[in-house]
This record gives structure tokens, sequence and C-alpha cells, in this order.
């Protein structure tokens, strides 16, 4: 490990952002119109990795170890004592070049838990604005799709034309996907790239966007109560790059509370027991984590389902209370969409000791043997004809942590997803598994077979469910809350999401939101981006 570089004017920037994911795309790509820029992203390019520029490409992006943070959940018997992958995307584009593509922008009465001016009508022409550059729309219909629809129907759901009109309240529909033709349109290929183009075709002295990938962030350099600059990773050799104006993190809730702690900015017990200097006692940097929990039912069927993609979510309040806000989310899933590759990138950690993953040549066994049993024939068949229902706890009540354990940026955190820390979640996830049942077992699905294989219909008595439950809950990979913003002065952020007690640094990804939407959280990861790109604008 060598030295910081000397500082140079070279090294000095107007804003320097860190993350060039979902939501770091779009505040480069913003502020490179006022100012000068240095995105650092973790990962590589975006043209190293095409998988990420293809709409079907999201399966092998999902496999492909250089793309994700091969990060794992903290052991509890909560979630069945088992490491659970807890993966974000590490690529410029970030989970939203390696995810499914949805993009919902949650129910209307999500917002009305933010603080005012981030309600409903607030975020909307954010809203608008990212999608007029992503084009988001649904997908063909098919006819299991429609046989799905038909069958929540029966069971009292009604069709919804448009998901992101904000009511999401006992509605199933074609949810929106950022893709175009074969391509997907994450917010790399959205507003990145076009910047980054415009950057070739620009006089020298006029080119105000640097990007370095491969850029792992250590910590932000403050110095006299203010954000100077971020110092970073390239391999072995560390680096510092330095902003005149703001630092702005953007790595997602995961990674944005690790890279302030290593900062000196969090709990200041736990971090002078790693001998960090203490610049800020923040003891919510990490906490208020939450996730959206889920567990997949999953039915065979007796002929091919006639869809490649998970196009179909539905929204629904099924947990105790008389309100009608949606607690829960059901996506109806086609297993030969991704299965094979849900195999190949989950199963080593779930089947493996710690010990024997951590070797390179137990998992590459265990992911060679269903690459040789997917060659099968039978398997493949049976796969096609395979779906599932995925039941997707929308509205946690349980709360988790990001702690880091050590100094180095290479260790990933502990990270406590919280899940069924209160006991209503598990109330509301067990009802989400029986209206799921109900919805599945429908006349209009039998045309494709519907036998329950997972949990099994003689899984019927709560104790058994909830062992059910326990082994097999994963995550959606909708991490939040870990830095969120709020009107109270003990709050991590502001309302303009600038981290109070440290000037010049703000935090504008979803570690930033209070409470999630009861959605996928890609769109409002971007709106929150886009809103925090004009308010910096407007301050400049």
């Amino acid at each position: 490990m060598t030295e910081p570089r000397t500082h140079t004017p070279a090294d000095t920037f107007d804003y320097v952002v860190v993350g060039g994911g979902s939501a770091g795309c779009i505040l480069a790509a913003d502020l490179s119109k006022v100012g000068t820029v240095c995105l650092l992203e973790a990962g590589p390019h975006a043209s190293q990795a095409p998988a990420t520029l293809r709409a079907d490409g999201y399966k092998d992006a999902f496999t492909d170890p250089r793309l994700m943070f091969e990060r794992f959940a903290k052991k509890d018997a909560r979630w069945g004592d088992r490491r659970v992958f807890v993966g974000t995307g590490r690529v410029l584009g970030g989970s939203g070049a390696v995810n499914a593509m949805v993009y919902t922008r949650g129910a209307a009465e999500d917002f009305d838990s933010w603080p005012e001016g981030w309600r409903w009508q607030d975020v909307q022409p954010a809203f608008d604005a990212v999608e007029s550059t992503l084009r988001p729309r649904p997908r063909e219909l098919t006819e299991w799709t429609e046989r799905c629809i038909a069958s929540a129907e029966l069971a009292g759901m009604r069709r919804s034309r448009n998901l992101n009109d904000g009511d999401l309240s006992g509605v199933l529909g074609y949810e929106a996907m950022n893709y175009e033709g074969d391509a997907r349109r994450s917010s790399y290929v959205g507003f990145l790239a076009p910047a980054l183009e415009a950057q070739i075709t620009a006089p020298e002295a006029k080119r105000t966007l640097q990007v370095e990938t491969g850029a792992l962030v250590d910590r932000v350099v403050v110095r006299g109560g203010r954000a100077r600059g971020v110092a970073y990773f390239k391999g072995t050799t560390e680096h510092e790059v330095f902003a005149r104006r703001e630092v702005v993190l953007c790595g997602g809730a995961l990674a944005t509370p690790a890279i302030l702690q290593r900062s000196g900015i969090g709990a200041a017990s736990a971090l002078q027991a790693l001998g960090i200097d203490v610049v800020l006692d923040q003891p919510r940097v990490g906490a208020n984590l939450h996730d959206h929990p889920n567990v997949q039912l999953f039915f065979r069927g007796k002929r091919e389902v006639d869809c490649d993609y998970p196009q179909l979510y539905g929204f629904e309040h099924v947990g105790a209370g008389s309100e009608s806000a949606p607690d829960t989310c059901f996506v109806f899933y086609p297993a030969r969409s991704s299965f094979r590759e849900g195999l190949l990138k989950l199963l080593p950690g779930i089947a493996l000791p710690e010990s024997l993953y951590d070797n390179p040549v137990f998992p590459a066994a265990i992911r060679k043997s269903i690459e040789v049993a997917f060659e099968r024939d039978a398997v493949r068949s049976f796969v096609e004809k395979l779906w599932g229902v995925v039941v997707i706890l929308g509205k946690p009540k349980s709360r988790g942590s990001v702690q880091i354990t050590s100094r180095d940026p290479h260790a990933m955190p502990d990270v406590d997803p919280g899940w069924f820390a209160d006991p209503a979640d598990m109330d509301t996830v067990l009802a989400g598994v029986e209206r799921a049942r109900d919805i599945a077992g429908q006349a209009p699905l039998g045309f494709f077979g519907q036998k329950e294989l997972l949990p099994g219909k003689r899984v019927k008595r709560r104790a058994a469910l909830e062992r059910w439950v326990r082994k097999n809950v994963m995550t959606t990979y909708h991490f939040a809350g870990s830095c969120a913003f709020g009107t109270q002065d003990d709050d991590v952020l502001d309302l303009d999401l600038r981290l109070r007690g440290i000037e010049g640094l703000r935090v504008a990804d979803a570690s930033a939101m209070p409470i999630a939407p009861v959605a996928a959280l890609n769109a409002p990861t971007m709106m929150l981006a886009y809103r925090a790109a004009q308010r910096i604008a407007a301050d400049a």
C-alpha cells in the first residue's frame, strides 16, 4: 500500500460523485452541466460488461462475479441461521444494470410518510423527467400472464392499466420496464453515456466529466468540518481526489454508511473500537436499514409457460389493520426466465459452509453440476413448465443495520437486514403466502397446471409455514434507509440531502430514504438522484 499521491490541480473538481450506479450516473451527468465532475465507480465500465447493456442480459450479469459485491448478511435464527447473499451491483449502472428492469414508482400513500417537500405531488415531476429519458414501458402480454391476471381478478384484485399512477390498492398489472427493443435503458445508458459522448467532441478545456472505474472508495477526506475530497484505491494504490464544492455519496444503502463510518462519521464508540478518529458522532449512520424480504412459492405446470420475464406486479394490503395502503407485493415468476442463473449464483452460498465457500474449488464444483443438470432435456422441460409467485414484504416494520468491522475498505461490513425483528412482519408474510395460494389456485391458471411444490400443500399449520419462511426467505435487493433524511436535528441528512454536521457532503441514494416505498427501488432511487442534482445545481 502506497502513500496518497501529491495533490495537483488535475485532481481537483467542483464535484466528486462516489458510486456510478442508478443514482450516481444521473448525478454525474447532470452536475457536469454546471461544473467539473469526477465519478468514482468500484466496478468495471459498462463497455467491459456487455450483458448490462442487453435487455435479456440481466441473468448473465447477475451471475458475473465482477459485477456484484460478494456480500452476505449476518447469520441469525430469524432467517434459519443461514448466510444470505446481499450483493449489490458493481459496474457503471450499478444494481440498475444487473436487475430485472422493473420500473415502479410506488404507492402515493408511501410518500405520505416522507417529510413535506417529498410527498407524492412533490416527486412526480422528477419521476416524469427520469421517465422522459428512460422511456420505460410494459412488455407484451402472453397467455400465461393474462391467466395470472384473470386468476387475481377472480380472487378479488383489480387489473391495473398503469402501475405508476399511485393507486396500488389491490391491483395486479404489467409493470413498466426500462428497456427499448433488445437494449436495457439503465441510468448509465440514458444519462451518463450521452454525457460521456459529449465529452469526446468537446474542446479539452470544456470537458467537465471524468469517470474512474475500478476505484474502490475508502473514505471521505474531512478537514475543518468540511468534506474536501475522497480517498480511493485502484488496485493496491491509494489516490485522493478533491472537491471545490461538494462530495456526493451514491454508493447505496449498504456501501454509503460503510464509507461514512470509515471516514469517522458514525457511532463514536464503534469507530473508536476500530481505531478510527471520530469526526462526527452520528449513531444513525448505518441504522434504520430495511429491505423487502421475500419467499417464493413454486407450482409445477403441465405445459410450457409462454413468458420470458417476470413482468407482473401485484400490490395488496394483507396484514392486520383496516387501512387499504398496500403492504405486500406479488410477482408472478416464470422459472424459465432466470431459475438456472439464480441457482448458479445463490446455491453455493446456501449449500456450503463459509470455510468451503471461500475456497473457489467448491463453489465451482456446485456450479458445474448445475450446468450439467441443465443440459438434460428432462430438467429443461421441467423448468420451462415451472412457475412461481414471489411474496414480498413491502412495508416491513423491522429495522436492521450496517456496521463496519474493519478499517479495510475491501472488507465487507456486517449487514443485519433486520428481517422479522418485529413479529408483525412474519404475520404479514404468512398472510401473503395464503393470499398467493388463493390466487394461484384459481381456475384460469389450471390451464398451465398449478400443483404446489413449495412450500407444498401439506405445509398448512402456522408453525410449519413459519419454519419454511425462515429457511427460505431472501432479499429482493431493495435496501434503504441507512442514512435517512428527516426534519429532526439527529437525522443523518436534512431535506436537501446534506449531511448534518459536515459541510460540502451529501448523500443521494436509497440510503437517504426514510421509509422505502412498496415498490422496486430503482425508480425511486433515480427520482431522488434527479431531485438532488437539481438542488445541488441550484446551490451552485
